[in-house]
């Protein structure tokens, strides 16, 4: 049996990514700062829940030990105390990755985004790639996906702005509505990571996740 750490996984995507991965008979170790503590069901009984934060050495070595693949997620859009772009995106990516290359990890993939360039506009975008390159340094046969809006049932985009419509008589347009996305759904993601994740030959390389049509911010919240 295929031994997985997922980093991150149980954030919106990580949910989806560790279901699938354990209903495709993985074992699958989920490392997150909050991890759940009620039980699996059986039919998901090769998911462990560990405690595991990427500021953490020792915590991310456990996490990693015994793992073929590791597999990490996190990723944030605001900054809070110590939870910052350069301690998560950078540091703490580079800290999984090089872990993962001290203890004999056969594979990684490591999540980005879609907009990650040293000249983007965004802080968070600069960072993720910052973030790549540390990993890159650290285990250079890494895959790296960079995936667009990533949408499903629970969401943050889409049932965030739902919920403020609900409750304000209108829907700021930032940017004046007009930064394109091109959305792509949550259960094809994870599929595009299982295909990698089969494929000796995506290591090293980068894959960019998109949907089928690009949309203006404008035409989701009017979509919303």
């Amino acid at each position: 049996m295929q031994h997985v750490t997922v980093f991150g996984g149980s954030g919106f995507i990580g949910r989806h990514l560790v279901e699938h991965l354990a209903r495709a008979g993985v074992s699958v170790r989920v490392a997150a700062r909050h991890p759940l503590t009620t039980a699996e069901p059986p039919r998901l009984a090769q998911i462990q829940h560990v405690a595991a934060d990427i500021l953490d050495d020792a915590a991310v070595q456990a996490a990693i030990q015994g793992a073929d693949t590791v597999i990490n997620l996190v990723g944030i859009l605001s900054q809070a105390r110590r939870q910052t772009f350069t301690a998560l995106h950078e540091e703490g990516a580079h800290r999984v990755a090089a872990s993962a290359r001290r203890l004999g990890v056969r594979q990684l993939v490591h999540m980005s985004a879609l907009g990650a360039s040293r000249t983007a506009p965004a802080l968070a975008d600069r960072s993720k790639a910052a973030g790549e390159a540390a990993v890159r340094a650290a285990f250079p046969e890494v895959t790296i996906i960079r995936p667009s809006l990533i949408f499903g049932s629970d969401d943050h985009f889409f049932n965030g702005f739902a919920a403020r419509a609900r409750r304000l008589p209108a829907l700021p347009l930032i940017g004046g509505g007009r930064t394109r996305f091109q959305p792509v759904y949550v259960e094809d993601v994870v599929a595009g990571v299982g295909a990698i994740l089969a494929n000796p030959a995506s290591r090293g390389q980068t894959y960019e996740f998109g949907g089928p049509r690009v949309y203006t911010f404008k035409e989701l919240l009017e979509f919303v």
